[in-house]
């Protein structure tokens, strides 16, 4: 890697990954999210991945000395459909201590963040200083491509939230 070292000042290194199935409705909003975010103009030192279902390509790609991860997903909390959260899942104990398994159709964010502390105590890389998780409320998880009219609704405001997100991370 080229440039100044991650976590100098104003260099915060942060990776936004858009997670989810575009196959099954609301699954989706995070690769939707993702789609729309690459529009904005964001910090020089922040990238956008498309994840999608593939979590095992994020963990590895974690391993590259990111500062900041932005985790944009559904996330299924009780709430209206279509309600957005901000959560501070950078506290490992928040993620659990269970090994996770290396299964490539599984790979949920809570499992990729649990092979992430694997492959960082196997690596001696270390994981990023701040993950947040951008998630919203769904209302259908069935098959069919297309987001329910309330998590559509709630894509601009979670755009809005990332942006918001990484300027902030990059002022650090």
């Amino acid at each position: 890697m080229n440039g100044p070292a991650p976590g100098a000042p104003g260099t915060a290194r942060t990776l936004v990954a858009g997670v989810g199935n575009i196959f099954l409705g609301d699954d989706g909003f995070g690769v939707e999210t993702l789609r729309r975010l690459a529009r904005e103009e964001l910090p020089a030192h922040v990238e956008l991945t498309d994840v999608g279902v593939r979590g095992v390509h994020l963990a590895y790609e974690l391993l590259d000395g990111w500062d900041t991860l932005v985790l944009v997903d559904v996330t299924a909390r009780g709430g209206e459909p279509g309600t957005l959260y901000l959560i501070d899942a950078s506290a490992a104990d928040a993620r659990g201590t269970e090994p996770a398994p290396l299964d490539g159709h599984r790979m949920t964010p809570d499992a990729v963040l649990a092979l992430l502390d694997t492959l960082c105590a196997g690596t001696g890389a270390a994981p990023p200083r701040r993950i947040l998780v951008v998630g919203c409320e769904p209302a259908l998880l069935d098959e069919g491509i297309g987001l329910s009219p309330q998590v559509a609704a709630a894509v601009p405001e979670a755009v809005r939230m990332v942006t918001e997100l990484v300027r902030q991370e990059a002022a650090v």
